[in-house]
């Protein structure tokens, strides 16, 4: 995991990623802001989006989910930008619960699934 981590945080480029902002960024930026780090989103390689994410999010727990599911997919020897292995919808409910301060124990329980966290 940590090997993982120090790999993200050199990130620094990236391209085709909708940035989590209102606006789009413009064609041809494609720099990562400090303190963030880009990632891909999905199950399929024709359903993923890019995003950048703030890396104060690698010690969230739901995130820390993200990445051990991540590292289980892909192996932690993954090469570019990280990719997380859920539906898009999933990532953006995980963003949201972490904006707005929830504080669910594991996916499963954001989810609303009957399943008990570990």
């Amino acid at each position: 995991m940590k090997k993982l981590m120090r790999k993200l945080s050199k990130a620094t480029h990236s391209t085709k990623y909708s940035i989590l902002q209102p606006n789009p960024p413009k064609r041809g930026s494609d720099i990562v802001p400090a303190g963030h780090f880009p990632v891909y989103v999905g199950v399929d390689q024709d359903r993923t989006e890019r995003f950048v994410v703030r890396a104060e999010l690698l010690h969230h727990p739901l995130f820390l989910e993200l990445l051990h599911r991540s590292a289980q997919e892909y192996g932690y020897d993954q090469t570019g930008v990280l990719r997380i292995p859920v539906i898009v919808v999933v990532f953006e409910r995980v963003l949201e619960s972490v904006k707005l301060g929830e504080s669910y124990s594991c996916l499963d329980e954001l989810l609303g699934h009957s399943v008990s966290c570990l």
